[in-house]
């Protein structure tokens, strides 16, 4: 799963949402005491490319719940009551921040004076100065929205951060939080950041620091003991990473991890229909996922809007949804790029039209001056209607959605190729060199903000600035929707913002510039031993507040 740091994206579903309560310390329900000392294992589904949060190779959803909201701060943290996203204050501010609204509005973040690094060192006016920088004027950045918006930054109040826009911008508590939070500059100021942050850090500003990141064995952490919040309950937590499936529940039953967050694979499903033993799951269909079939506009076949339509009405959407997810009550296609929890600013039926249609398919192949070979593929100058598909190496849920839709392109005249990847190489290279012709995998809100603007907005193209920056991975260029793109993350309105993103899914839908396929559940197990307050927050992933749980002997 790849993260829209938009900061706002990594499903949109129909059954229905079991969730842990909040409250909720033990697998009976009934409230318990929570043990301190200690130690939890995870099984981890996969691990980041770096841990340089701001950097291209980051955008690995699970190195963000893992190693980024457990160490670094932010301006605001996201709660969640099963129902509704909201930004709060994190730890590392004294209250809200003070806005002056204007043409260059003007936010004032005070710094809580107990908010230090693990060295000691107070977090300051020069730190929120200091990421800016970075993101604005760095290199290889992973997505620079909204820090584009920013004028200027004054540190001359240690205590308070002075952030002028150049112009509104309905997102702006996204800013320094999001994918990325605040980094030291007393420790990076001056030195290679990228190098730095690469293989993990030793600074915190969280509950827990980085003990160790061992690639493809584990990743380790340890209280932050100068943090000024509640202190962990546990010594340590290990993030096992076990990326097949059927291992991950070898793992769990075998009592070397405690908690899992698969994906929602087949034989996932299967085993929460059967019951797990020792085990309690939530799952969660009102999420900041959204998976999809990405098409990259600029690389052939899909450089042509008729075979992007065309691909569009050779899919039966629901059939696939149904054949992966019916198990857990989820049976009809997402119909958005947009994730259901933020579905108040865009259209959520954009994409109902494009239904199983041969004729269709038919209409726009010959009207693009394709003809159909002996072999039943559609051919245009010699050349074939063939691509390949691109997804993360090792999930069979994926693969098998990568075979149904091989199947039923092929019915069209489609001749598709299955080539996947790491999801390292695949997220932190492939995607966004542009080096793929279509991806299957799913983004993954940061923030409850929409990301349509950093998905699709040409600014956010990375052939389009120098940096190579931006999310727009897909090449798209839509100049009729460029203003409503934009106002979807401008607008202070929140009826012109959801006008504005209404329209603006419309056209996306209208270009098919990706194709939305399934709802992703987020589903979290966790053993009986296992006490705290253990709760998905589809922001913010799983383990924002391991620093409460507990592991009972």
């Amino acid at each position: 799963m790849a993260m829209i740091a938009t900061l706002g994206l990594v499903a949109a579903g129909c059954g229905d949402s079991e969730e842990t309560d909040e409250g909720s310390s033990g697998g009976d329900g009934t409230e318990q005491t929570v043990p301190t000392g200690g130690e939890l294992v995870v099984a981890a589904e996969q691990e980041p490319d770096c841990t340089d949060w701001i950097a291209s190779c980051s955008g690995s959803s699970w190195g963000f719940w893992m190693m980024n909201v457990t160490t670094l701060p932010r301006a605001f943290d996201v709660s969640w009551d099963g129902e509704t996203a909201e930004y709060v204050p994190s730890a590392a501010l004294a209250g809200e921040p003070e806005v002056t609204e204007g043409d260059q509005p003007v936010i004032t973040y005070s710094i809580d004076p107990e908010a230090v690094w693990s060295d000691g060192t107070p977090i300051t006016s020069t730190d929120f100065k200091y990421t800016f920088d970075q993101i604005a004027n760095g290199e290889d950045i992973y997505d620079k929205t909204g820090y584009d918006k920013i004028a200027s930054v004054d540190d001359a109040d240690p205590a308070k951060a002075v952030v002028t826009l150049s112009e509104p911008y309905a997102g702006w508590k996204q800013l320094f939080g999001g994918g990325y939070g605040i980094l030291p500059a007393h420790l990076l100021e001056g030195k290679d950041r990228a190098a730095e942050m690469a293989e993990g850090y030793s600074f915190s500003a969280g509950p827990w620091k980085i003990e160790k990141w061992e690639r493809g064995v584990e990743a380790v952490l340890v209280p932050n003991e100068t943090w000024w919040g509640e202190a962990p309950k546990l010594e340590k937590v290990t993030f096992k990473f076990v990326t097949d499936t059927a291992q991950q529940f070898t793992v769990l039953k075998q009592g070397e991890a405690l908690v899992g967050y698969p994906q929602p694979q087949l034989d996932v499903i299967e085993q929460l229909e059967g019951g797990l033993d020792g085990f309690e799951s939530a799952v969660n269909d009102k999420t900041g996922n959204i998976e999809a079939l990405w098409l990259n506009n600029a690389k052939a076949p899909f450089d042509s809007l008729a075979v992007r339509q065309a691909v569009a009405y050779s899919l039966d959407r629901d059939a696939i949804v149904k054949r992966l997810f019916g198990g857990i009550g989820v049976e009809q296609a997402a119909q958005s790029l947009e994730p259901a929890l933020v579905a108040d600013l865009n259209d959520n039926e954009a994409f109902a039209g494009y239904t199983l249609d041969l004729d269709k398919v038919t209409e726009l192949m010959e009207g693009d001056g394709w003809t159909k070979g002996s072999d039943g593929i559609w051919e245009k100058g010699g050349q074939k209607a063939a691509f390949s598909i691109q997804s993360t190496q090792g999930n069979a849920r994926r693969e098998l959605t990568q075979q149904i839709m091989q199947e039923q392109l092929k019915a069209a005249g489609f001749e598709v190729s299955i080539e996947n990847k790491p999801a390292g190489d695949l997220f932190g290279q492939i995607l966004p060199a542009g080096d793929y012709q279509a991806g299957l995998y799913a983004q993954v809100l940061t923030a409850p903000e929409p990301g349509m603007c950093t998905l699709f907005c040409d600014k956010n193209n990375p052939d389009k600035n120098a940096e190579q920056s931006g999310q727009n991975w897909q090449r798209v260029f839509l100049p009729d929707a460029e203003a409503d793109l934009a106002a979807v993350e401008t607008a202070l309105d929140p009826a012109e913002r959801a006008a504005a993103g209404k329209r603006a899914m419309q056209a996306l839908a209208e270009n098919v510039v990706s194709l939305p396929l399934d709802p992703l559940p987020n589903i979290l197990l966790w053993s009986d031993k296992v006490v705290g307050p253990v709760q998905d927050n589809p922001v913010m992933g799983p383990f924002f507040n391991i620093h409460e749980w507990g592991v009972q002997a």
